[in-house]
């Protein structure tokens, strides 16, 4: 259960997810720096960003299943030592993503008033909503490039470039934010005299106003856009460049249309279970504005629990679809269990954080009182859901990097929409259980599908 069955095996795992883990935390840890920025402006402009960020999320996450066609198919030519293949599955995810992406951008973002205003009735927080998505909107194509790019790296097991790009960029992220969220006056005034007075220069040369939400929204289009053009810069490495051939002009259909099987029913999934936790929220708003406030709080800080699992489970899938491009799925099988038992620790050990630390960690990210009294016991809460979910996260990633992919995303968005939002609006709002009648239905549809997964 606890110690590794096949060590040299567990170890390998780590070596590949340990960056990802890496660069996911620092995700995470720039989400949270972001939500406690706005955090200081008010509950509603916690709740617009929220709201704002699964909306959008919902076009971004079709990348998901750019990332995975990628990796899938780049991983299992590594282990046939097809290395110029492995290129050729990116370039042909590239044109993809550029085909889908721009339209995608274009349309979400002129239509992004009525998207908003479907979710949003509060007026406070529908206009801080909608500048907040406007520019998360502009970023969806360079979002589906970034993980096109992650797919290809993970795949050829450079998860360290990976994480070199995402710390480059989270830290692009703040700083930006600092300034375009408070404006120059406020970050000249407080880190003046502070060991950080350095980072006031650049704010120094003109005045910057004061942004708030859109300047949180601002920062990240521009961190996201460096991110892309980091991962481009690494395929220069003539490590990279000449071993795989990445500049050849090549594009091989009959490739592509593999990825887009493999692909098809994780967008497809990605999107639907996007939009279903967009209604998830939509139900919480309508329950109370410090209910959907306190629900952004928890899911930030849920992040640094099931980050690490999908590294551990990226590691999972990439090693899966190389032992089978070897011919030997008895290593992509002790692979799965010896994935499974990292992830389980460490989501398990996360969880039991939450729930013993709840009362410290809330006021980190809010200064409201009430949001702080509903959000704690909703942590503890989702601290003992967290042994669940690693087996969900993992095992989906395996079966995913087997190139089984069908079957899983069909039973994932039917458990998400016949399950769980019947479910959070009957127990939330029908038998008025409010805000805890939500989270209960979360937590049904979580070991819904993870025993599925387990026997899938």
């Amino acid at each position: 259960m606890f110690f590794p069955q096949d060590k040299k095996l567990f170890r390998h795992i780590f070596v590949l997810a340990t960056p990802v883990i890496i660069s996911n935390l620092s995700r995470v840890l720039m989400g949270i720096v972001d939500m406690a920025m706005v955090g200081v402006l008010g509950a509603s402009s916690l709740a617009a960003v929220g709201m704002a960020g699964m909306v959008t999320w919902t076009a971004m996450s079709l990348g998901i299943a750019l990332r995975t066609g990628t990796q899938t198919v780049v991983s299992r030519r590594l282990g046939e030592k097809k290395y110029d293949k492995c290129s050729t599955a990116l370039r042909n995810m590239h044109l993809f993503a550029l085909i889908i992406g721009l339209p995608i951008s274009y349309v979400c973002y002129y239509y992004t008033t009525p998207i908003i205003s479907f979710f949003i009735t509060d007026s406070d927080t529908l206009w801080q909503c909608i500048d907040y998505a406007e520019y998360n909107f502009l970023g969806v194509y360079f979002m589906y490039g970034c993980f096109v790019f992650q797919g290809f790296y993970t795949g050829i097991e450079k998860t360290k470039i990976h994480m070199k790009a995402v710390l480059a960029s989270n830290l692009v992220n703040i700083y930006l934010n600092v300034g375009l969220i408070f404006g120059t006056e406020a970050v000249v005034y407080y880190l003046n005299e502070t060991p950080f007075s350095f980072f006031t220069f650049l704010w120094s040369f003109y005045d910057f106003p004061k942004l708030g939400v859109k300047g949180a929204a601002i920062g990240t289009f521009i961190s996201v856009i460096w991110l892309f053009m980091h991962y481009a810069l690494y395929l220069l490495k003539p490590a990279i460049k000449e071993k795989y051939e990445v500049f050849k002009a090549n594009i091989d259909l009959k490739m592509l249309k593999r990825q887009l099987i493999i692909s098809y029913p994780i967008a497809a999934q990605e999107t639907l279970v996007m939009f279903s936790f967009t209604f998830f929220y939509k139900i919480l708003g309508i329950i109370g504005v410090l209910e959907l406030a306190a629900t952004q709080v928890i899911f930030r800080i849920m992040h640094a629990s099931f980050m690490p699992a999908i590294g551990v489970g990226q590691a999972c899938a990439t090693l899966v679809g190389k032992f089978l491009g070897e011919e030997n799925p008895d290593k992509a099988e002790i692979a799965i269990y010896e994935s499974l038992r990292g992830s389980f620790l460490i989501m398990g050990s996360v969880g039991i954080i939450f729930a013993c630390f709840a009362q410290y960690l809330i006021p980190l990210f809010t200064n409201d009182s009430n949001v702080i009294r509903i959000a704690i016991p909703g942590l503890r809460f989702v601290g003992l859901l967290q042994f669940a979910d690693s087996v969900c996260i993992t095992l989906w990633f395996a079966l995913s990097g087997a190139g089984d992919t069908r079957v899983p995303a069909l039973f994932d968005v039917l458990t998400h929409w016949l399950l769980f939002i019947p479910a959070c609006y009957v127990f939330g709002i029908v038998l008025k259980f409010g805000f805890w009648g939500a989270w209960i239905s979360f937590g049904l549809h979580l070991f819904a599908f993870g025993i599925f997964i387990y026997l899938r």
